[in-house]
């Protein structure tokens, strides 16, 4: 059997994982997502909670999930060539700071590009960190991730907050930049319109899907559109040709990758500068598009929550995808204040509980049932003996999330089997 057969994954046959499982195919996907949407709908109804499928919450929701997306993607290139990327947090700090100085000077465009030179930066100092020094690759991460907040935080303070600087005339100050023109957004004529008015009726399902609908084609970001492509380009670039393949095999044996003559410090260097370049454009969206300035703290996290995405979407574009998608509909919750919405979705987590509870007790597993069920009891109450939930359960909302779905995502990971491992050229002669 060649290297190549024994150690870079062959493409998966139709209907099959790679360890034995089953493949979701897309008529799957989709009757799963229609399964979501009606539940969604059912439980608007019952609920009343209008904002889980109005277009308000779903436009909040898309514009949330685009940094959280552009991260996560950005960590799956990095991790998919073998190196484990915990520094997307200060990767985006770079790229919104980068946005902040080039935008109220030479506008948005310019923003974005200086928004991902700030990220490739971070990245370029963890791929020399990890890949020609051999330094682990977690320690490494940090590092950047206190670096940049502590370098942004300096450079704020000397180029926005100095006293009688263009800057400050401008109205930046120690904490954040001069406010930049704004990007500009587009609809799509004639079908916002159109799905406003079915909204408005109110009519079950219909009225659900489009305002859902509504919320992805109204006052849309040109980077949203540019976020969207480049999911698709990756899937391209690292699953449909050549670098991609040999990128992969650098994850996940890369001793075998060099036999057959790839650079694998090459293109390790290559995958961790995307990274960081993706994830200081997903700094450059909030800059730019969520808040027209820089600002300390405007990550708020949103590093760390990409790297939940990665892992959720099993190193997979379309995963990375669905769960930036989650994390920004509970995200755009909490910008919203949506006390009612979250108290809503107690009832729709009950009932999951329950399903549960039931696949539990069919399959033997009694302590993971009575689990289940003991906690759809207490949300159950929890939903008919209040009206709404405190706002600080709803601040908490996207974290929670994060923490549920690692841990049901833990019992179906296929990680790179060379993840976070030291390699040294010529290790394998």
């Amino acid at each position: 059997m060649s290297a190549t057969t024994a150690k870079v994954p062959a493409r998966e046959p139709a209907g099959k994982k790679q360890d034995g499982g089953r493949k979701l195919t897309y008529p799957v996907v989709l009757l799963i997502v229609a399964g979501v949407l009606l539940a969604l709908s059912a439980l608007r109804a019952l609920t009343g909670a209008g904002d889980l499928t109005s277009s308000g919450q779903y436009s909040g929701a898309l514009a949330a999930a685009v940094p959280i997306g552009l991260a996560g993607l950005g960590g799956l290139w990095s991790e998919r060539a073998g190196v484990i990327n915990i520094g997307l947090e200060g990767m985006m700090i770079l790229g919104t700071f980068g946005a902040g100085w080039a935008g109220w000077q030479y506008g948005p465009w310019w923003a974005v590009v200086a928004g991902v030179v700030g990220g490739l930066l971070g990245g370029l100092v963890h791929a020399v960190a990890t890949v020609t020094f051999g330094v682990d690759h977690i320690i490494s991460g940090v590092a950047v991730n206190i670096l940049a907040l502590g370098f942004a935080q300096y450079l704020a303070k000397l180029l926005f907050g100095a006293e009688g600087s263009g800057a400050a005339q401008a109205g930046g100050n120690d904490k954040q930049s001069p406010p930049m023109e704004s990007l500009g957004t587009f609809n799509i004529p004639g079908l916002s319109g159109w799905l406003g008015s079915i909204e408005n009726h109110n009519w079950f399902f219909v009225s659900d899907i489009a305002g859902i609908l509504r919320g992805l084609v109204t006052d849309v970001s040109w980077l949203t559109l540019l976020a969207v492509g480049l999911f698709f380009a990756t899937f391209y670039v690292l699953w449909r040709s050549a670098f991609g393949l040999r990128l992969r095999s650098c994850g996940e044996s890369p001793v075998a990758a060099e036999s057959l003559g790839v650079n694998v410090y090459r293109y390790k260097y290559a995958a961790v500068l995307v990274s960081g370049g993706l994830a200081g454009l997903g700094g450059a969206f909030l800059a730019v598009v969520s808040s027209h300035f820089y600002q300390d703290g405007q990550t708020g996290g949103r590093g760390y929550i990409g790297l939940a995405t990665m892992i959720f979407g099993n190193w997979r574009p379309g995963g990375v995808a669905m769960g930036a998608g989650l994390f920004g509909f509970t995200d755009s919750l909490q910008l919203r204040g949506g006390g009612e919405t979250v108290h809503g979705l107690l009832l729709l987590l009950a009932a999951l509980l329950v399903a549960l509870m039931v696949w539990g007790l069919r399959s033997g597993r009694l302590r993971q049932a009575l689990t289940a069920g003991g906690i759809a009891v207490l949300l159950t109450a929890w939903y008919f003996f209040t009206d709404t939930v405190p706002t600080e359960v709803v601040d908490a909302t996207p974290y929670v999330a994060t923490l549920l779905v690692l841990s049901l995502a833990a019992q179906r990971l296929r990680v790179p089997k060379a993840i976070g491992r030291p390699y040294r050229k010529g290790q394998g002669k």
